[in-house]
């Protein structure tokens, strides 16, 4: 690579209390642009692309396009974006280390060094989405889960220590230590970052001066934009994009527009931050948001605690944009010293921030100009839940009790009353939903139930599931403290949870048992059965064990519309428990709340919850802390010290971790017999010459699909089924039930997780009409001999039609026997029609692998998702988009066609490309698609067959 130059003499010393570090000054493009009017999140952008100038790689045009940058008419200018550093999670992070290695092998296998295949910018991976809530409400819970958390994960966690000792530049945080996201905000981001400035190709290492630059970057979970409210610039990309970055690759991205959003008053007595996040998810959802930055500014910040912001910035995927950033300011730097920051590093924050443009500044603020403007004015906060199904859905609290019976009405199917013939919602003044006033109650399901030596009725609204989970509120400290006082003056008054309701406590990181611990907060919340389960993201991303058997069996016995409320960010169908349809999102106070009533058919506001020894009512207010109470365990609790200790060997982890013995070498030594990492097809046969683009012919429709459609829905995730594909492969690998774990612990193995692709058990596919689960209708491949099973026409999975089709490849040598190449070469390429907002949701790299690996070809839909559209792009898969007010259902297409695609080697980004739909009658139909390859660079992706075999070629080059 060329060396990095300065030709708008930008580069300074400055001189820290970390010793002289060289800077690149923004206010030496004040002659090229008016800096000043720049959104803080932009000039962050800016630095980058100043401080990484080559003129091949990134030109002085790059700078130019920053520097001028008009919010107001912001175009289709492209950058390339070099983030500073990496952050896996474990789900998402075994592929990325999987890929890794097999990049290795491939190297080897065209004659180059497996050593070159490292990581070249920082990487840290956080062990924190394996734990599961088998055992709940006890105090051996925490025990028995990390048990179970380790028996099921041993051959992973042998594959990642494997990774830390062969990958340079490459870290590994044990499991039992926190979210990977609060472990980001208290230990692993630095605000301002500091590493040397030119990489050798050969050695590919870095040389040069240390250079002072802000701390910048992305990660393998869509929820990485939490570290934004710590004034860091990060978002969450597939795995697939994130494994370019550590390459060395950057990021080419549009320039974004900038929604700038002045926050005004402070909360009112009664809400919390959660309350707060659930009114921005939803305003910023009805103004539009997604792809691009949102950036909070105005007075309601100057007291806003940071992790109130980290509130807010987690929820950025929710709200769909890239990034929710808040400026560094004191607030940055008082959090950066309660967490156990050097003071060293806290006064060059200080000192590099305010010497470089980058402190915000109320007065300097003012001038920013912004591509939209929207304002909040904290102080109309109001309790609030968000569902039953949809983050941007949220719900007075005042309203909840008439939105449920709405809903169980009409979201939920239950006939009866006059809720079945009254609008479904309408918006109250604060922007939230309320129901419609009605007399009737919609018909309620129930059922008798005996479990744990009590008997009860369990009723459509039961709330079987009360979590406090998830990254979004357990970093902070004022909502997890306001859930133990709930709990402390509930158990006072002999309040307790009901029987049917699974209770759990998984905090962000040991932190917040320290501060429990001094304040005593324990006894109460286990009075309630929010006992510790373990430390790690659990309820919000579908590990929330099983429901007691008994319990299980009633709501599907009975067809029961259970619910959930959790202290998450997602709620989407079928991803907290497979038992359970309606999921609330709520502040964990809160959810304690529910725990006790037991119901969300209740008015919280003005029904009792219970009763206390002397028989009288006890209602929520009773129970509710003032903010002075909580404000009061927040100064005398959490403290600097229980940072610094919880965080001073946080690599080395427990006696079970460090008692794992991983092999060792440049190579990873894969064994064929096992079911949680196999080397992955993606390379296998990868030669170095590249062949052009050619046009899709004679496509099938593998699956004809509706709008918001997540990649949950798409990606193999939650628990594995033992009547589905890739369970009936695992029974086949010897595997009992008790041992299948989750699809994201079996990421590193591409033989269950194709299987498990669009397999989610409330996927719709409209070619399967009255169907939900990963089925379709397999249509023949018009060959004359058509395979014997299973017959045209037939209903069956999605896997076994691919299979069907000869399109579905895995390193299964199984798969197809009778081919020599372990792929059918008369394949039938696949195509996926959907609605809007295809792939909304978390970044699920298997989202893409796993379509690719079924043999599709091209995806056509309404809209995409940011962050979805692109991992297709780095798969090899041809994102196409109809036209304006047109969508499958409007072009008559049934999904029963053959598919003709007028791609080829000129592709251009976003051109015009024709789709042919052949129907069985002989007719044609014709239509204009949007080539959703958006930039220069991702032509040279689906032209190479991906992102990483572009990046692996081009390291075999050298």
């Amino acid at each position: 690579m060329p060396p990095k130059i300065d030709p708008f003499k930008a580069q300074a010393t400055l001189d820290t209390p970390l010793g002289k570090r060289t800077i690149y000054r923004l206010d030496a493009l004040r002659g090229v642009g008016e800096v000043a009017r720049l959104p803080y999140s932009i000039r962050v952008l800016l630095e980058a692309v100043l401080r990484n100038v080559d003129n091949y790689i990134v030109t002085e045009d790059h700078v130019k396009a920053l520097a001028t940058y008009n919010a107001k008419a912001v175009g289709d200018v492209e950058i390339p974006f070099n983030p500073g550093r990496v952050v896996l999670q474990d789900f998402t992070g075994v592929p990325c280390v999987v890929d890794l290695a097999a990049m290795r092998e491939a190297m080897k296998r065209m004659g180059g060094d497996p050593g070159k295949v490292n990581p070249l910018v920082p990487c840290d991976l956080v062990i924190d989405h394996s734990v599961q809530v088998d055992a709940f409400a006890s105090g051996m819970a925490l025990t028995i889960n990390a048990q179970k958390e380790f028996e099921r994960n041993t051959e992973r966690y042998e594959f990642l220590k494997w990774g830390q000792k062969a990958l340079s530049n490459f870290r590994v945080v044990p499991p039992a230590t926190g979210i990977v996201h609060q472990v980001n905000l208290e230990y692993l981001a630095n605000v301002v970052w500091e590493g040397k400035q030119n990489a050798d190709a050969e050695r590919r290492e870095a040389s040069g001066p240390l250079v002072l630059y802000p701390d910048s970057l992305v990660g393998t979970d869509s929820h990485t934009t939490m570290i934004n409210g710590l004034g860091v610039v990060g978002w969450g990309v597939g795995g697939i994009e994130a494994e370019a970055v550590m390459l060395g690759q950057p990021i080419y991205m549009l320039i974004p527009e900038v929604v700038g959003v002045k926050l005004s008053g402070q909360l009112p007595e009664g809400c919390t931050a959660t309350d707060m996040v659930l009114r921005v998810t939803e305003l910023l959802r009805k103004h539009g948001v997604v792809s691009k930055f949102v950036e909070f500014h105005g007075p309601g910040l100057a007291t806003m605690p940071l992790a109130n912001r980290a509130t807010i910035a987690n929820m950025a995927p929710e709200y769909g944009a890239t990034i929710g950033f808040f400026p560094v300011d004191q607030q940055t730097l008082d959090y950066m010293r309660l967490t156990g920051r050097d003071e060293k590093l806290i006064a060059t924050v200080e000192q590099y921030c305010k010497a470089n443009m980058l402190w915000r500044d109320d007065e300097e603020a003012a001038k920013i100009v912004y591509t939209d403007d929207l304002e909040l004015d904290l102080s109309t906060i109001e309790p609030s839940l968000a569902g039953p199904k949809r983050p941007q859905d949220r719900v007075a609290l005042s309203a909840m009790q008439p939105q449920w019976r709405n809903d169980l009405s009409t979201v939920f199917g239950r006939s009866g009353g006059a809720a079945d013939s009254t609008p479904a919602s309408m918006a109250s003044e604060g922007g939230g939903v309320v129901a419609a006033p009605s007399k009737a109650t919609p018909h309620k399901l129930s059922t008798s139930v005996t479990y744990n030596n009590q008997s009860f009725e369990l009723h459509d609204g039961a709330v079987v599931i009360a979590a406090i989970t998830s990254c979004t509120n357990t970093s902070n400290p004022e909502v997890m403290l306001a859930a133990g006082l709930v709990a402390r003056k509930a158990a006072a008054l002999g309040l307790t949870r009901k029987p049917w309701v699974k209770t759990s406590m998984a905090p962000g990181s040991k932190v917040v048992t320290e501060y429990y611990n001094k304040a005593k907060l324990w006894p109460d919340l286990e009075a309630l059965g929010f006992h510790l389960v373990g430390y790690g993201c659990t309820t919000c991303i579908g590990n929330s064990g099983p429901l007691p058997d008994e319990i299980s069996q009633a709501i599907i016995d009975a067809d029961l519309v259970a619910a959930s409320v959790l202290s998450g960010n997602r709620n989407f169908e079928g991803r907290v428990n497979k038992d359970v349809k309606a999921n609330y999102l709520a502040s964990p106070p809160l959810v304690v709340a529910y725990a006790i009533a037991g119901t969300v058919d209740i008015d919280l506001q003005n029904d009792p919850l219970g009763k206390d020894a002397q028989g009288r009512d006890v209602f929520l207010k009773d129970i509710w802390p003032t903010q002075a109470e909580v404000q009061h365990l927040v100064s005398t609790c959490v403290k600097r010290e229980d940072y610094v200790e919880q965080y001073a060997d946080v690599f080395a982890g427990s006696e079970e971790w460090q008692a794992i013995d991983a092999p060792s070498g440049q190579l990873f030594d894969w064994q064929q017999d096992s079911t949680y990492v196999q080397e992955p097809p993606f390379f296998v046969g990868l030669s170095q010459e590249v062949k052009p683009i050619a046009p899709i012919t004679g496509a099938r429709c593998l699956a004809k699909l509706g709008d918001s459609v997540t990649t949950d829905h798409i990606s193999p995730a939650g628990s594995i089924k033992t009547t589905g594909p890739a369970g009936t492969y695992l029974a086949s690998k010897g595997v009992p039930v008790s041992m299948f774990n989750s699809f994201g612990a079996r990421r590193g193995n591409d033989r269950v997780m194709v299987r498990g692709t669009f397999a989610n058990i409330r996927v719709k596919n409209q070619l399967a009409p009255g169907t939900e689960g990963g089925v379709t209708r397999f249509l023949g491949t018009g060959n004359a001999a058509e395979p014997a099973s299973p017959s045209v026409g037939s209903v069956v999975s999605i896997f076994d039609a691919a299979h069907a089709y000869g399109s579905a490849q895995t390193s299964d040598p199984d798969l197809y026997p009778d081919q020599a190449e372990g792929k059918s070469k008369a394949a039938t390429p696949l195509v996926v029609l959907a609605g809007n907002d295809y792939g909304m949701g978390s970044s699920r790299d298997w989202a893409a692998k796993g379509t690719f690996l079924l043999g599709v070809k091209a995806v056509i839909a309404a809209s995409f998702e940011r962050i979805h559209r692109s991992n297709l792009v780095g798969m090899g898969v041809l994102p196409l988009q109809f036209l304006d007010g047109q969508t499958h259902t409007s072009l008559g297409l049934t999904g029963e066609e053959t598919y003709d695609i007028a791609v080829d080697d000129e592709v251009t980004p976003k051109q015009i490309i024709r789709v042919t739909a052949h129907r069985t009658d002989g007719q044609s139909i014709g239509f204009d698609t949007v080539c959703r390859i958006d930039t220069p660079v991702e032509v040279d992706y689906y032209r190479n067959g991906g992102i990483l075999h572009t990046v692996l070629r081009n390291m075999a080059k050298v």
